[in-house]
Formats: C-alpha cells, structure tokens, sequence
C-alpha cells in the first residue's frame, strides 16, 4: 500500500482525497518509480479543483511530473536505482501521476537526471521550467538574439514565467515581466526582469496592429493577452505561446503576421521526443543560474496539496510549488 492523492467523480464533480491505494492497482507500464519529488502545477490544479476538463480516466491520481528513483525495470534503458525525472506524456491526465509514494509509466516517457540536478532540483524546475526553456530555444532557433530588444514575458509571477525571466535574463536578454500582481515586482527584478509591467491594455480586445514594441515574448496567458502580444511585435519579431491560463480563444487578426512578418511559435512539452526532453534538461544546466532555485519555489506538505490547488487557482501562488513525497531518496 501507499499515499496518493486520489481523484474520483461524483456526479458532475470532482472527489479528491488522500487515500491508501494498493500497489496492484498500478497502472501497466514498465517502469516502477518510487517518487521523491513532485509538483503542483496548472493543469493538476484544474485536475484537483475539477475547475477544467483535465482527467479523462477515473479514478485518477494527478500530478504531471514528477523525480524519483528505479524500484523496478523491464525496460532496458533503465535499471533498479536510476535517478529519473518524467514531465508530460498524459500523467495526472489519463495516466496516474505523481502525486504519490510510488509511479508506474513507460520507460520510454523517462529522462534520466541530468547533472548537476538533484531530484529536488529537478522538480523545482520541473514541468514549468522545462516549457520555459523550450520556449527561450523555439525564439533561439527562430533567430532571436539579445540585440533584437526588449523580450516580453507574460504571467512572468507563475511557474513557466518565472523561470523564463531568469532564464532569458542570464542569457543576456532584456526581460520586461508582465504580471497581474505588481506586489511581486521585486521577486522578478531578483530574477533578472530590467522592468515589471501591468497587464493594462492587454487584457482586453485591442487594435489589429499596435505599436511596435517587442523583439519577442514568452506567453503563457493566451487570449486577449497573446492577441495584443502578436500586434505589439516588431517587425519579424516572434511569441513563443505555451500556455491558456487566459483563455482558449484567440481573438486576433491576421495582421501582425501578413505585415509585419511575426511568427507564432507553438511549444509543445507534453509529447516531445526523448531526445528534444534532454537537450531541454542539459541547457537547463547551464541557462538557468542555481542560485535562483530557491527563490523560485514554495514548498507544499503532501497532506496540502488539496488546499494549496484552491490557492493556485485563485491564482495568488508565486512561482513553482514543490512537493517533497520521499526526500530519503537523494
């Protein structure tokens, strides 16, 4: 038996509670992970909330990442004590994640701990950070350079902005950080943001073409946001866009793209290729300042994490919110 953070339905609503789940209800996969560390992130508070249409299997244990240790292998990649980190590919979605003691997966969904990380650094980083560093290499490979202008990062407060401002900022960029809480200006000027921003003239229906502002820009909000983002661009100027915690919609014109040439770069981290995963995890270990770590993190208790998803949702939670599960593992 072990803990899990256990999601049900009931009825129209979602049921979720600490619970003792047997190990024989594991899911199939060839790969046993006794887990160290885990995250709370967007999607697993939606997931927990049930305030988004996330599980597509009940019952469902959340949590889309997550670092840990080999129990057990029959896959040939890995062997009994391998110090592993997963992100994506469905878990805490139609896949059981790791918001739990122990995790069954494909081995083929495993990347292996990338030093100098250790497992709770993995997660520090995790998911979050691992999608900002795919966004700063999809404007890298788009011909993005520091001497291009100001990047814009937006929902720079949360767990993919944060990181992408310190990230960008060691890199040489300069960073502009846009985010609804100007009380956390401080904690992005630490980061390496030149400039905080409000989200004032963004967050509404704006003009097909704005003026020109922004080299480039990370965005994770979606809607209204990414539309006034793709107008403000300067010419050739490109949005890495990973997120929607402002809306599916996209209510923007053609514009922006026919006449001044921007690019709309899509970052996909749920099911890249094992290899795109590591090249990720190994710039990551040289892009992302060490230091910053702790500053980038809460740490939530296991029993906490129900109540600690409200407050991710009500979207008064700062950065990334590490989960330690077994910390004997390091």
């Amino acid at each position: 038996m072990f803990r899990a953070i256990k999601l049900e339905k009931d009825g129209d609503a979602t049921k979720a509670a600490i619970a003792e789940v047997d190990e024989a209800d594991l899911p199939e996969g060839d790969v046993t992970v006794r887990v160290g560390y885990s995250t709370l992130n967007y999607k697993d508070g939606l997931a927990i909330t049930g305030k988004g249409p996330v599980v597509r299997k009940w019952p469902m244990v959340p949590g889309v990442d997550f670092s840990g240790v080999v129990e057990q292998s029959d896959n040939p990649a890995f062997k009994v004590g391998d110090k592993v980190v997963l992100n994506g590919w469905g878990v805490g979605e139609g896949h059981w994640g790791g918001l739990a003691d122990v995790a069954r997966v494909k081995g083929d969904w495993l990347v292996p701990l990338q030093e100098p990380f250790t497992l709770r650094d993995a997660m520090i980083i995790g998911t979050a950070g691992y999608t900002a560093m795919l966004c700063v290499m999809a404007l890298e490979d788009y011909g993005i350079t520091p001497d291009k202008g100001d990047v814009l990062v937006t929902g720079a407060a949360g767990g993919v902005g944060s990181i992408a401002v310190a990230i960008l900022s060691k890199l040489g960029y300069r960073v502009v950080a846009m985010t609804g809480r100007p009380e956390e200006a401080e904690f992005l000027t630490d980061l390496g943001a030149a400039e905080v921003i409000g989200r004032d003239g963004y967050s509404e229906q704006g003009r097909p073409l704005a003026k020109e502002r922004w080299a480039a820009a990370v965005d994770v909000v979606g809607g209204h946001v990414l539309a006034n983002v793709c107008a403000s661009l300067k010419y050739r100027g490109a949005v890495a866009a990973c997120g929607l915690a402002g809306g599916m919609a996209l209510p923007a014109t053609v514009a922006p793209f026919i006449l001044r040439g921007v690019a709309l770069l899509g970052v996909d981290s749920v099911m890249l290729p094992q290899a795109d995963r590591i090249k990720a995890w190994k710039r990551m270990s040289t892009d992302l300042d060490p230091r910053l770590l702790d500053k980038l993190v809460d740490t939530v208790a296991f029993e906490d994490v129900i109540e600690a998803a409200g407050r991710l949702m009500n979207g008064t939670q700062r950065g990334r919110v590490l989960v330690p599960i077994n910390t004997d593992l390091e």
